[in-house]
């Protein structure tokens, strides 16, 4: 497919989207969402695709939700909006491919709650985060209120909300919230590396890995426990498995099939 806000191309089995509107550093309107909800749609559904890389034309990932966008919206549009981010959101969390976020700049409101909605963020120096939403009289709503407390803790995150605060790389780095810092120039390529290692790894066992620890977040460490255990027994009844552990004990690299 073609999009109209983004740029997707997939090669050797990552899936880069990147979202172009630089001139207004990247911002989340309507059509920005609805083309990474598809896009989304169509790499999870893409065998080729093993890894998916997140990141922005120019010089910001995504600055923010389209504030001018916003000014007129009523209630019910602003629930209609609301509904559309935590789609896009929950599309990128759940896929059952990995997601990394490349920060090349501003990761700003919906922005960095798309970061949050990847299973690691890295970031350029250049980067910056934050949640600006209290600045305009309303709070995030794409999923910041509940993520960004599971990722730096819950006081930390109701810093960042309140005050609006905007934290280079380095100190995301510091609370935990971002993996790696890398000059700018070195961004892609480093990320690059990064998703050709997860690649190496057995999709299966990812996949399962990724829905687990997710449903894990929200319900009581018994009953985490108990899906590991379910997680676990199943790879079991994988080709993947029997060409995992077959590969280490021939001493040789694994070939997995996703299968």
């Amino acid at each position: 497919m073609s999009y109209k806000t983004i740029k997707y191309e997939v090669k050797d089995g990552i899936a880069a989207v990147t979202i172009n509107r630089p001139d207004v550093l990247n911002a989340l309107s309507p059509d920005v969402l609805n083309d990474l909800l598809s896009v989304s749609e169509e790499a999870e559904k893409d065998k080729n695709v093993k890894v998916v890389i997140l990141t922005g034309e120019g010089r910001a990932f995504v600055a923010g939700a389209d504030i001018a966008a916003m000014k007129n919206f009523t209630t019910q549009e602003a629930l209609a909006f609301t509904k559309l981010g935590h789609g896009v959101m929950n599309s990128f969390e759940r896929m059952s491919k990995a997601v990394l976020a490349a920060v090349n700049g501003f990761a700003l409101g919906g922005g960095m709650e798309l970061c949050l909605a990847s299973d690691f963020i890295y970031a350029s120096k250049k980067a910056k985060f934050g949640q600006p939403e209290m600045n305009l009289g309303i709070m995030p709503g794409f999923g910041a209120t509940q993520r960004l407390a599971h990722v730096v803790g819950i006081n930390k995150a109701r810093e960042l909300i309140y005050t609006c605060d905007m934290i280079d790389a380095e100190e995301a780095k510091r609370i935990g919230l971002v993996a790696e810092v890398y000059e700018a120039e070195e961004l892609i390529s480093k990320v690059t590396e990064k998703a050709k290692l997860i690649m190496s790894k057995g999709p299966c066992g990812i996949a399962a890995t990724k829905r687990i620890m997710n449903k894990g977040l929200g319900i009581a460490m018994d009953s985490a426990l108990e899906l590991e255990q379910q997680g676990f027994s199943a790879l079991f009844g994988t080709e993947d498995k029997l060409e995992g552990i077959s590969a280490f004990l021939e001493k040789r690299k694994a070939d997995f099939k996703n299968k």
